[in-house]
């Protein structure tokens, strides 16, 4: 595992820092997926759907949505794309873009080192194992001591961010011994 700059060192990311993480994943998952279902009419779903998804007033009608059966397009927009967009960012990036902004990594747990293809497939549906039972399984990482929910366990990850470590804080005229230091100002 790389080291992190001077001054720093890798701690187990928490439970909070990681809620924070996934509601600006899902935030922007929003927003491209979204989009994409209002732009093509009855793509998610049915298409006696499509004529409701806008009002008359041109705003999206999420009563049309929520009534129409899933459409084939559905399963792929709800499902497979967030899947794929997700598993290429922790292979590339080792992170979502809301790990990124808390300068939190998806790592190997024994190595530290990028995760394999098979290793962000399993997390990935490690992810619907930890939801089923109420969340319990996110719940866990705010309880284990390496911060680990069960798809993280399932999948040998851990979740890793830099914490500044205290550096003691050095004065230039302190350095000086010749100096005497009498006071706040070094009078």
């Amino acid at each position: 595992m790389r080291q992190p700059e001077t001054g720093s060192a890798w701690i187990y990311a928490g439970f909070w820092i990681r809620v924070w993480a996934s509601i600006i994943d899902s935030a922007l998952l929003l927003f491209l997926v979204f989009p994409l279902l209002s732009l093509i009419p009855g793509a998610a779903r049915a298409n006696r759907a499509a004529p409701q998804l806008f009002t008359a007033s041109g705003r999206i009608n999420f009563d049309a949505l929520a009534l129409a059966p899933p459409g084939p397009l559905h399963v792929v927009l709800y499902w497979l794309l967030p899947a794929v967009v997700v598993v290429i960012f922790w292979l590339t990036r080792e992170a979502t873009p809301g790990k990124m902004a808390i300068g939190a990594r998806v790592v190997d747990a024994e190595t530290g080192e990028r995760l394999r293809t098979a290793q962000s497939i399993l997390r990935y549906l490690g992810y619907y194992v930890s939801t089923l039972p109420l969340g319990l399984g996110l719940i866990w990482v705010g309880i284990d001591s390496r911060k680990q929910g069960w798809h993280d366990k399932i999948a040998g990850s851990v979740v890793v961010r830099r914490r500044r470590t205290v550096e003691p804080v050095r004065f230039e005229a302190a350095d000086d011994a010749s100096s005497p230091q009498t006071g706040w100002n070094n009078e």
